[in-house]
């Protein structure tokens, strides 16, 4: 039986910006893929001490960003429950909703790949699913070392190329506190929502 290929974006989204959507367009016509789904995460054990936009806010940030997109869905497995929330377990309970019949690709980038020695259970994560890695220009890795650590990742992980798309969550939430704009960084709808909500210390709309 040939199974459904579905690809796993886990991030906070805060906010949504054009550079998660290109990653996980690239890689959804690249493999091909037959949806990504965005997964949201309540409480990242990589970020405990820094301050996060509501889920609330985030989730319908993102909700309005791929709205015309098809091939896009997003999972609640994380927001939904208590933290911290870890990628292997992210996985193993969003194939448990899936089902059997479904293959999952975890989608990440090089900065991420980079780090996967210091994630909870990185070995598991391989177990469940393939990696996606998208390589950028400017950004390398020592993957010599990481398969001598990791073995699994010289036959679970997947490398694409990637446009250049240089746009930060942290420097978008810097840009609104300083009243700069974020619009053709983020898409209209969600920089709107940035607007009105006055997330990040955004001015009055319109202001």
């Amino acid at each position: 039986m040939v199974k459904r290929r579905i690809g796993l974006l886990g991030g906070t989204f805060d906010p949504i910006h054009f550079g998660h959507l290109l990653l996980a367009e690239e890689v959804r016509v690249a493999l091909p893929l037959e949806r990504v789904l965005f997964v949201p995460a309540g409480q990242p054990p990589h970020k405990l001490d820094e301050p996060h936009t509501e889920p609330a806010h985030r989730l319908r940030m993102l909700e309005l960003a791929i709205a015309d997109n098809p091939g896009f869905g997003i999972s609640r497995v994380d927001i939904d429950r208590p933290g911290p929330h870890y990628s292997f377990d992210m996985v193993r309970l969003v194939q448990a909703e899936l089902g059997a019949e479904v293959e999952l690709f975890f989608l990440m980038g090089l900065d991420s790949l980079a780090t996967i020695l210091t994630w909870r259970m990185p070995e598991r994560l391989l177990e469940l699913c393939q990696l996606v890695v998208a390589c950028r220009p400017g950004c390398d890795v020592d993957l010599k070392a990481l398969v001598a650590a990791l073995p699994a990742l010289e036959w679970r992980a997947l490398f694409i190329s990637m446009p250049l798309m240089e746009i930060a969550g942290v420097d978008l939430r810097r840009r609104v506190r300083c009243g700069h704009s974020i619009r053709y960084q983020v898409p209209e709808a969600a920089r709107q929502y940035v607007e009105q909500n006055r997330l990040y210390g955004a001015g009055p709309p319109g202001g």
